[in-house]
């Protein structure tokens, strides 16, 4: 009884496992919803059922990983590996990541006299935040040595440019983002930065060696502090002059080695896209060069809760026609650049290339090819535009030769420039070693409407400023500024800071005059060549002008009447910056072949009148007896030999 028992309770035991694993089994490869039924009267049906299940996770996994690679942000690499183990876990829409984009344009106006104006713009967006302290380990399109320095030096703003040559506002008309000759550099940092001086310090020598130039010789004596001319372009509230920084050096040579390291903080490098027509020789075989990096936080949306961060790398090349040594007047893609364009930068959302066809819309002047439909017209420093827009990521731009060579060929020479209304000057008068004076040309264009400018002068501390006779006169009458802050230079230590606030009446000239006296300096001071003389930078002028698309001279023009009776207020100004010239004063030099030759006479009395003293001073003198010769030693081998002494 006890043996049937166990037997019993054994099989029960068998038949329970059994049914659990038929259920389980069961569960696992029964299809959802109502074609379990189907599959059940079909075993052929349920066999084909059970392997498509069995397939039917691996498929949607690779799916799943396939979308979430494109949502994700292709520098999370953190990221994307726990999205691939745990695919369950992991929810895209609550966890935000930083983005990022990149586009690139060229912009390419004809000038009237036969001269090519090309402007390039790289912009990088990232939407990220240094300032709230975050630490970035990762960078994808944002060049990583800039992500440092703005994390590193608290810096909010940074403006950095490289020109070679000076912008002819007459003849080219007003450039897109100006700037001096030499190099320029303006940075405002945030308001928790303690010691504003000692970070400019060791910002100015990082990026002396971020961009291979001279900025490590930017120190205080070359350093100021604006009070109103330069603002921050980016969001903030920061407007605490102490917090900013502005200095020029006006005798950079810009050369390949600025322009490489320039290149390299491109996502593309200069490998695709429009950086491929980047070659050196001939970006400086030009009239004009100056390469420039603008770093500033913008709002990712209207109302400005989040913030991102622009870079925006600018180049701007004027090309002669002279210089070029071209007999006729056409351009192309390959003269100016020795390239053409082959493909849009892989990383770019965006690729563009911009003709200016506004001064010639019926093509009467100059032909360009091949031609494109596609048109688009903007509002460009006041005045209104046309452009003939070639898109660099459609195939369709490129045609059968896979390569876009544009071509401009001039038909007429006839043309007229519209003047800008904002133009200055500045020169150097006096005569003599001793005094001089500074004269400043402000000229205002418009015929009938006067506007404020900001003028910002900074000149070093050996020429020294006699700020009571600043005069400042507009057709020949006095015209005092409305806001003046001058702060005064100390010898050796910081510049002259001079700011005003000067109206400008129309069709005008305001002519701006302050005395100096030319300091003497140490003879360790003077540089290699001091006879060349020495640079002060440009003056700076911010104002807001009249736009020339609100400006109307010619009352008597046919035009609809709902046209003038509400005015454009967003076309009615824009701000513009220019620099005029920098100076080159001459000091009083000494005549250095005077030191040279005293220094020659000296090294001459030391060498052949102390140290003969020395010589005989310092040698000691001992009594040599000379060798016998041959027959006296064999004379004394001898006389040796028979125990004689020897001679």
């Amino acid at each position: 009884m006890a043996g049937r028992r166990c037997s019993s309770s054994v099989l029960l035991l068998i038949l329970w496992s059994l049914s659990v694993f038929i259920v389980v089994s069961s569960q696992e490869t029964t299809p959802t919803g109502g074609h379990h039924e189907v599959a059940a009267d079909n075993p052929q049906t349920t066999t084909e059922t059970e392997q498509q299940t069995a397939e039917q996770p691996a498929v949607e996994e690779r799916e799943w990983k396939a979308t979430e690679v494109e949502k994700a942000t292709l520098g999370d690499a953190e990221t994307d590996k726990q999205a691939t183990s745990a695919p369950g876990s992991v929810t895209p829409s609550s966890v935000p990541r930083p983005k990022d984009d990149f586009q690139e344009e060229l912009v390419i106006r004809p000038l009237h006299s036969g001269d090519i104006y090309a402007s390039f713009q790289f912009r990088t967006l990232w939407e990220t935040d240094f300032m709230k302290g975050n630490k970035v380990s990762h960078y994808r399109l944002f060049p990583k040595s800039l992500g440092q320095v703005i994390s590193k030096f608290s810096v909010r703003e940074l403006h950095i440019s490289f020109t070679q040559g000076y912008w002819r506002t007459m003849q080219w008309g007003q450039p897109f983002l100006p700037s001096p000759p030499g190099a320029e550099l303006w940075v405002w940092f945030q308001d928790t930065v303690t010691d504003v001086d000692g970070m400019w310090k060791e910002l100015t020598n990082v990026l002396s060696g971020i961009f291979c130039a001279s900025l490590n010789f930017i120190d205080s004596t070359n350093t100021v502090q604006p009070s109103a001319s330069f603002k921050p372009l980016g969001i903030g509230n920061v407007t605490d002059h102490r917090f900013l920084r502005y200095a020029t050096l006006p005798r950079e040579i810009v050369c390949t080695e600025n322009l490489t390291p320039w290149k390299k903080l491109l996502p593309c490098g200069s490998k695709a896209g429009l950086a491929i027509l980047l070659k050196s020789e001939k970006l400086f075989h030009s009239s004009f060069h100056s390469q420039a990096v603008h770093i500033r936080p913008v709002c990712q949306d209207q109302d400005c809760k989040t913030t991102s961060w622009e870079l925006r790398q600018t180049l701007n090349v004027i090309f002669d026609l002279h210089t070029s040594g071209q007999g006729k007047r056409e351009w192309s893609l390959f003269k100016m650049f020795s390239r053409t364009l082959t493909e849009a930068c892989p990383l770019a959302s965006s690729s563009k290339v911009y003709i200016d066809i506004t001064d010639d819309p019926q093509g009467d002047q100059f032909e360009l090819t091949p031609a494109t439909p596609l048109l688009s017209q903007a509002v460009v420093m006041g005045d209104r535009r046309t452009f003939s827009v070639y898109d660099l990521t459609q195939q369709i731009t490129f045609g059968t030769m896979r390569s876009l060579n544009l071509l401009i060929r001039w038909k007429s020479s006839e043309g007229h420039m519209l003047r800008p209304l904002l133009h200055a000057e500045r020169y150097v008068a006096g005569y003599g070693l001793q005094t001089g004076e500074i004269h400043t040309l402000m000229y205002n264009n418009h015929p009938y409407r006067s506007f404020p400018v900001l003028l910002l002068d900074s000149v070093p501390w050996y020429l020294r400023l006699y700020i009571h006779t600043l005069t400042v006169t507009s057709k020949g009458k006095e015209n005092t500024p409305s806001y003046i802050h001058y702060q005064p230079s100390k010898d050796r230590v910081r510049p002259h800071l001079l700011e005003m606030l000067v109206q400008l009446p129309p069709n005008s000239v305001t002519e701006v005059t302050v005395q100096f006296e030319r300091a003497l300096l140490k003879w360790t001071e003077y540089t290699p060549d001091p006879n060349h003389g020495f640079y002060v930078g440009s003056s700076v002028i911010s104002s807001l002008v009249p736009s020339i698309v609100a400006m109307d001279t010619n009352s008597s023009q046919e035009r609809p009447l709902f046209s003038n009776f509400f005015p454009c207020k967003e076309e009615s100004s824009y701000f513009v910056r220019i620099y005029t010239e920098p100076l080159l004063v001459n000091l009083p030099t000494p005549d250095f072949s005077m030191p040279y030759n005293v220094i020659c006479l000296t090294c001459t009395v030391v060498a052949v009148g102390y140290g003969s003293l020395y010589n005989l001073l310092t040698r000691s003198f001992q009594i040599e007896e000379p060798s016998p010769g041959l027959a006296k030693r064999i004379a004394n081998i001898i006389r040796k030999m028979r125990g004689v002494p020897p001679l």
